[in-house]
C-alpha cells in the first residue's frame, strides 16, 4: 500500500508547539466552536475535542474527551455525539483521514465541527518571503504550510462520508508593529515552518530583511503598522442517519417553482 507523501516533519511540529506561549488563534477557534454548538437545538452529552493545545479546551465543554491530533486519533467508534477538530488540519498529512476518523467516532446523527486555517492565511507573508528569496537566492523553498481554499475543504466533508456538509470562512486581519513582530508572534503560536521539505539551515539575513522591507512597503497602513490575514474556516457535517432530511429524486417535484413564487414562467427559446 502506497503511503501518502509526508507534508509535515512531526519532530519539528512538536518542537514548535512545545515552545508555544500564545493562544489567540486557538482561543478564537474554541469560541467559534462554542458559538456553533449554541446555535444547534440539541444537548450534547458525549463531546470529544481533537487539539494540539489541550489547555485551551480545559473546562470549555463539560466531560469532553480531549485527544491529540496524531495520525491515528484516540477515539472509539460511535462513542461521541459531537467531535470538534480544532485548528490542526492544516498540518495533517492526511486531512481526509482525520475527518473519516472523526466521522467514525460519531454516533448516528452526530455532529462534526472542524476548524482549520484557510488559503488566505498569511498571504502577505507568503508573497513577500517568496519574492525576497527569489531576489536573494534565485530559488524558492517551502516556508508556509499549504492551506486549502474553502471550496476544496467543503469537498473533504463529502469525501469523509458526512451528511449535510457546510463550510464557511471568517477572515481576520491583525496588525503588527513590523513584519518581524509578526514572525515572532508566529513562533509564539507554534506556527513556524515545520514542513518536511523546508530548508534545514537558518534563513539568510538578507532574505528576512528584504522580506520585511517588501512587507512594510506593500501592506502597511496609514499608522505605519502592517497587516496580516488569518482565515478561519469552519466545516460542519453530520454522521449519516435515516432521520435526516434527504434530497428528492430529480424530476419528482409535485409543485412548479413558478407556482410557489407566484410568478409567470417564461419558456426559453430553442
Amino acid at each position: 500500500m502506497t503511503q501518502p507523501p509526508r507534508l509535515t516533519d512531526p519532530d519539528a511540529l512538536a518542537r514548535n508547539r512545545n515552545r508555544a506561549t500564545a493562544r489567540f488563534l486557538q482561543e478564537l477557534a474554541r469560541d467559534e466552536a462554542q458559538d456553533r454548538l449554541a446555535m444547534v437545538n440539541r444537548s450534547f452529552t458525549a463531546p470529544a475535542v481533537v487539539t494540539p493545545f489541550a489547555d485551551v479546551w480545559q473546562g470549555a465543554l463539560p466531560d469532553a474527551r480531549i485527544v491529540t491530533d496524531g495520525a491515528v486519533l484516540d477515539l472509539a467508534e460511535a462513542a461521541h455525539d459531537v467531535v470538534i477538530h480544532s485548528l490542526a488540519l492544516h498540518w495533517a498529512d492526511d486531512p481526509v483521514g482525520q475527518l473519516i476518523q472523526c466521522r467514525r467516532a460519531l454516533r448516528p446523527d452526530g455532529l462534526l465541527i472542524a476548524l482549520t486555517l484557510g488559503g488566505q492565511t498569511l498571504q502577505e507573508l507568503r508573497a513577500t518571503l517568496g519574492q525576497a528569496e527569489i531576489e536573494a537566492t534565485g530559488g524558492l523553498s517551502p516556508r508556509v504550510a499549504p492551506m486549502a481554499e474553502i471550496r476544496d475543504l467543503g469537498g473533504l466533508l463529502q469525501r469523509a462520508g458526512l451528511a449535510l456538509p457546510v463550510a464557511d470562512s471568517l477572515p481576520l486581519t491583525v496588525s503588527y508593529e513590523t513584519p518581524l513582530h509578526l514572525m515572532r508572534d508566529l513562533r509564539a503560536m507554534g506556527e513556524t515552518n515545520a514542513l518536511q521539505a523546508r530548508l534545514r539551515r537558518p534563513t539568510r539575513r538578507a532574505v528576512l530583511l528584504r522580506a520585511a522591507d517588501l512587507y512594510a512597503a506593500t501592506y502597511a497602513g496609514d499608522d505605519g503598522r502592517v497587516r496580516a490575514t488569518f482565515e478561519l474556516i469552519t466545516l460542519t457535517g453530520w454522521s449519516p442517519d435515516a432521520s435526516q432530511p434527504q434530497p428528492l429524486r430529480p424530476g419528482s417535484a409535485a409543485t412548479r417553482l413558478a407556482d410557489a413564487l407566484k410568478t409567470t414562467e417564461t419558456p426559453l427559446k430553442d
